[in-house]
């Protein structure tokens, strides 16, 4: 099934193991190349990863576009950057340095220093004017692209990628969508690409023909007057000819972020005709990107000609060892990108202070120094109440430490709030994540019990040294006068439990409250949404919600805030607002979204009954209720036993 994805490739005369990328992402935060780092990077490596391609350094001290991000603009960095290829090449696989300058994408608290670009025409996002380069200081940035190409292949890298993508310097250059100038680096296709294509024309003479060069290119950046995929198939001739030996693209400028970093509601390989449009124009291998994370999925577009390599961002990130795991026909065993964009996009697990990038499903990403799975000196008996997220990943990790561990779950199905968050739209996906933990827990002898209500008595039968509590959340149920209509819970709508009306008025604007409306209009009813809050979406990523948003929008959902039900009434609601009273009419349902409250009935019946006893996840009153707090919770209790 993955013969292809498999198999051995060529960038220039470079073989690369396999097919599996792994791109530049930002994951350093501290302006050093440190262990850390690196052991984020091997674990890739060993995973077996056939390309690993760094997060960006800036070649000059103006062109950071985050605070912690390395300058490669001198030779005493060198010794400090040799250490990573070093590790990497222990595992067979080749590693390339992204560099790159932000431009206008960079603000002057970050540089200390106006930023510059290619016209003085302000990034929509950052907002900062930007200073135009002089036609002397273009030159002088080419040749420092050049050096800091020099310094990456004196510290041992295999390759250097430019990053020519998501609206930096390089392509501020190339677009009409900044570009405005009227020298030698501008007006034509021809002259927009001069300053790219003199960037690849150096490197290759200061680091060899040889040397493989990599370009990120945005195949379509998705704004007004910005570049379209015609002009870039254009554009990847002129940088094919100047020298380039791959192309990886991507989508999007920081205007469009949604795209740049795509969440659940884009479909999986939503940019790979991008990809394979590039593919057709040049002659040298095109990587794809965007919401590629099946192994099936990677194998067909490059088995159909779409690309020549894959890259696995998120999905790596989600799981270290995705390339072994096809290899061995462990596809089951694979923790699942499914989109979410919490922990890779910066949101905590359940410590606060822990807003390195990591994975919702997996917290020992982006932590391989610090969270490991080893044996326990002291087997337990261990139980676990409650079969959400927290709890199955409290038990197969524990087991997978030697600890015995008995799940009990008091429904029929695992998976807790998940079985209700995998029926909305585009999230079948979330799915794959129960899949998963089913498959680890089989795997490490979890000992699973469903439709077994946990009391203090039969627990205790089974003579436990640890008791751990994950029994989730249950939704808030408010006291409302209601005159008749019926009043149900969204999840009752989602898990099928209740057949919903045609005209639904849903009350509470979070993201249940949102994704039980978009669920009620695929299935051609109508819903309108009241919050109490003057917006929407509290708490939902930017890039999530503007999907969903959109999708409302498209479905002629009305949105109401700022809004306090006062009571129902026989065919919708009175509510208050800041102008007065208004009433909602003509419905003939009410579903409640309003939030949930922690479920714990157990705690202090097991208090000095057993030997240890911790409460995770939603079941702690007042804690974040998110999938990835309790994930994260329930890994660090597992490794404490």
């Amino acid at each position: 099934m993955s013969k292809h994805v498999l198999s051995p490739y060529k960038i220039g005369k470079m073989e690369i193991q396999n097919r599996f990328v792994m791109p530049g992402m930002g994951v350093n935060e501290n302006g050093t190349v440190d262990e850390v780092s690196i052991a984020w990077y091997e674990a890739r490596a060993k995973g077996g990863f056939g390309l690993i391609i760094t997060e960006f350094f800036a070649v000059d001290a103006l062109g950071k576009a985050v605070p912690g991000e390395v300058i490669l603009d001198n030779d005493e960095i060198i010794p400090m950057l040799a250490k990573l290829p070093e590790r990497i090449h222990n595992y067979g696989t080749k590693i390339f340095m992204q560099i790159h300058h932000a431009g206008r994408e960079t603000n002057s608290y970050v540089i200390g220093a106006q930023p510059v670009s290619a016209s003085a025409i302000p990034c929509p996002i950052n907002r900062e004017l930007p200073r135009e380069l002089g036609t002397e200081e273009v030159y002088e940035l080419i040749e420092k692209f050049g050096d800091a190409a020099l310094r990456a292949k004196k510290a041992g890298f295999d390759g250097i990628e430019i990053h020519a993508g998501h609206g930096y310097l390089v392509t501020q250059f190339m677009s009409a969508y900044v570009n405005r100038r009227t020298d030698e680096f501008g007006g034509d296709i021809t002259g927009r690409a001069k300053f790219g294509i003199e960037i690849v024309k150096n490197i290759k003479r200061k680091c060899g023909s040889d040397f493989p060069v990599c370009m990120r290119l945005s195949g379509d950046e998705l704004v007004e007057s910005g570049r379209k995929l015609n002009e870039t198939a254009i554009l990847t001739k002129l940088l094919e000819e100047a020298g380039v030996d791959v192309f990886n693209i991507s989508i999007g400028v920081y205007a469009t972020p949604q795209y740049m970093v795509a969440p659940y509601p884009a479909s999986i390989g939503f940019n790979v005709n991008a990809a394979e449009a590039i593919k057709k124009a040049v002659h040298i291998p095109v990587i794809a990107v965007g919401r590629i994370n099946d192994p099936v999925l990677m194998e067909s577009v490059i088995e159909d000609g779409a690309c020549d390599f894959v890259a696995l961002g998120r999905t790596s990130i989600a799981d270290a060892e995705f390339p072994n795991k096809v290899k061995e026909g462990r596809i089951d065993e694979i923790s699942p990108c499914v989109g979410c964009n919490t922990r890779c996009q910066g949101k905590p697990g359940s410590d606060p202070k822990d807003s390195g990038i990591s994975c919702a499903f997996n917290p020992f990403s982006g932590h391989e120094t610090t969270l490991k799975i080893l044996k326990s000196d002291s087997p337990k008996n261990v139980v676990v109440v409650g079969g959400g997220v927290g709890g199955l990943e409290t038990a197969w990790v524990a087991a997978a430490r030697g600890h015995s561990v008995t799940l009990l779950e008091k429904t029929d199905k695992l998976g807790g709030q998940i079985v209700y968050g995998c029926v909305p739209p585009n999230k079948v996906e979330l799915s794959r994540a129960v899949k998963y933990y089913k498959t680890m827990c089989k795997k490490y002898g979890v000992k699973i019990k469903t439709n077994f209500e946990a009391t203090k008595e039969n627990v205790l039968e089974q003579n436990p040294d640890t008791v751990i509590l994950a029994t989730g959340a249950i939704p808030i149920q408010p006291n409302i006068t209601n005159e008749g209509i019926p009043v149900v819970q969204a999840l009752d709508i989602l898990g099928g439990k209740v057949q919903a009306g045609n005209r639904v008025l849903v009350i509470g604007g979070g993201l249940v409250g949102l994704e039980t409306a978009e669920f009620l209009t695929s299935q051609l009813r109508s819903a309108t949404i009241v919050e109490m809050l003057d917006e929407v979406g509290n708490g939902i990523g930017d890039s999530t919600k503007y999907f969903i948003l959109k999708s409302l929008k498209e479905n002629n959902v009305e949105i109401i805030t700022g809004a306090k039900v006062e009571k129902f009434t026989t065919n919708g609601a009175v509510c208050s607002t800041k102008e007065g009273k208004i009433t909602l009419k003509d419905y003939d349902m009410v579903v409640l979204a309003m939030g949930t409250k922690s479920f714990n009935l157990l705690e202090s019946e097991f208090e000095g009954q057993v030997k240890e006893l911790y409460v995770i996840g939603d079941a702690l009153p007042g804690k974040d209720k998110t999938i990835s707090a309790a994930v994260d919770a329930g890994a660090k209790v597992a490794l404490k036993l």
